[in-house]
């Protein structure tokens, strides 16, 4: 396994984008609205996605600005099978709170697990990453 992104809620994508790339020098690398779903992931960072971990800020549509408490997402994991590795992980102990399965409004699976603080860790299959 290995980190992939980590996702922050954005009230304003440009300004995100202008910080993250101008200011702090990081790459946009692919960005795509979600119009059914009324949201747009960008991914930013300071390498290709297949080598680092980068940052995923998404923006929802409708929500114009975040508590700092609440932007906070996920770390999201690459797994070579989401229903596997939510098995393994039950079976560890860990509690899954999402099912392998395809993300709303994509194709891409992923699944979701909780750490004992309840922050959430994605696992996104890797076979099937697309969107």
């Amino acid at each position: 396994m290995r980190i992939l992104h980590t996702m922050l809620r954005v009230g304003d994508l440009e300004k995100s984008l202008a910080f993250y790339t101008e200011v702090l020098g990081m790459r946009l690398l692919r960005r795509r609205d979600y119009p059914d779903g009324r949201f747009t992931l960008a991914f930013v960072g300071f390498g290709e996605e297949s080598e680092t971990a980068v940052l995923e800020l998404t923006h929802n549509w409708d929500t114009p600005k975040y508590e700092l408490g609440t932007g906070y997402g996920h770390v999201a994991l690459e797994v070579e099978d989401a229903a596997a590795a939510c098995d393994a992980i039950r079976a560890r102990g860990g509690k899954v709170v999402r099912e392998a399965g395809p993300m709303k409004h994509g194709t891409t699976v992923i699944a979701f697990v909780e750490d004992p603080d309840g922050y959430k860790i994605e696992l996104i299959e890797r076979k099937n990453r697309v969107d």
